[in-house]
């Protein structure tokens, strides 16, 4: 069941977030994204800057349902295709703000006309009861993943298992190298930190002057 979304949460999640927060894969994505099927909604355009995928909150709690669906349901990608241009009117509440359930893996939901569940591809009603698909607290989540030790503020971190061995934020997954990028390309450290909503103030400036983020 996907909840209703505060639309007061306003910030941008990258990929590594996202990853984390939906068990979506950063090359499933990639590939939803290229082919059209799921398109971040504070997608930038602009090739020049350092990343042009970022996520917000809706498209969070949405691509968290789509994991459920497709990752653990198993519910096939042509089938989900089929039930994104079905309920197509509903546009970006179609998967963060409708109660979804499985059944054989096929997607059912309250069709609020007929005040039944029903297949929502082919329309026909569902006497057994489907597995509903449950997000969980999503903001409770993002605040979780928010929480760093205090020791690990401002400090950096290099392992072989972490980020291909790229020099990352201590606790995070989060290469220094990128929030340098933004600050070249012109970006205050408040800005930075939007889009970067895990880093604290002190993180960011740490980063741009640390030598080796160049």
């Amino acid at each position: 069941m996907a909840r209703s979304v505060s639309t007061n949460v306003i910030t941008a999640f990258t990929e590594d977030h996202v990853e984390r927060l939906t068990g979506v894969s950063k090359r499933q994505l990639r590939y939803w994204a290229a082919d059209g099927f799921f398109v971040p909604s504070v997608a930038c355009n602009d090739s020049h800057k350092p990343y042009i995928r970022l996520y917000s909150f809706r498209d969070v709690v949405s691509l968290k349902v789509l994991n459920e669906l497709r990752n653990k349901s198993k519910v096939s990608l042509p089938h989900l295709r089929e039930v994104k241009e079905k309920l197509a009117h509903l546009g970006d509440d179609l998967w963060s703000c409708t109660t979804l359930y499985v059944l054989k893996k096929r997607v059912v939901f309250d069709n609020p006309e007929t005040e039944a569940k029903e297949e929502v591809v082919s329309g026909q009603g569902v006497l057994e009861i489907p597995l509903r698909v449950i997000t969980g607290d999503m903001q409770k989540e993002v605040k979780a993943l928010s929480r760093r030790d205090a020791s690990m503020i401002g400090k950096f971190d290099q392992r072989r298992t972490v980020a291909h061995n790229q020099l990352v934020f201590a606790g995070t997954r989060i290469p220094v190298k990128s929030v340098k990028a933004f600050a070249d390309a012109g970006y205050t450290v408040s800005e930075i930190k939007q889009e970067y909503p895990t880093l604290t103030e002190e993180d960011i400036r740490a980063a741009i002057e640390h030598d080796a983020a160049a």
